[in-house]
């Protein structure tokens, strides 16, 4: 990441290819493209996938923050981590289906 903001400042690069949006970044990724693009760089995302709403949008960068801290904490492969997420995700799915009733 950091060899990529290099060639981006130094204006190396006009184009950034990426398979798919979180192969970049986890979350947060309008403001590298707000970023790249003051500098005049593009991203070109191959596989965007389906447009989410907000609401999805929310989970999936809660997930990816939870796991994200959760691997730091625990360790990568750890059972530990895993059940952290896999609680997060109950818990999401819990309150989706609280607010549908």
């Amino acid at each position: 990441m950091k060899k990529l903001f290099e060639y981006v400042v130094s204006g190396e690069v006009e184009v950034v290819v990426i398979s798919y949006k979180d192969k970049l970044t986890r979350f947060g990724f309008g403001y590298l493209e707000g970023f790249f693009s003051s500098r005049g760089v593009r991203i070109e995302v191959v596989f965007g996938g389906e447009p989410k709403n907000l609401r999805q949008e929310l989970i999936k960068d809660l997930i990816a923050i939870v796991t994200s801290f959760a691997g730091r904490l625990y360790g990568m492969r750890s059972h530990k981590k895993k059940k952290v997420v896999e609680s997060v995700k109950r818990a999401i799915r819990d309150c989706q289906t609280d607010s549908k009733v």
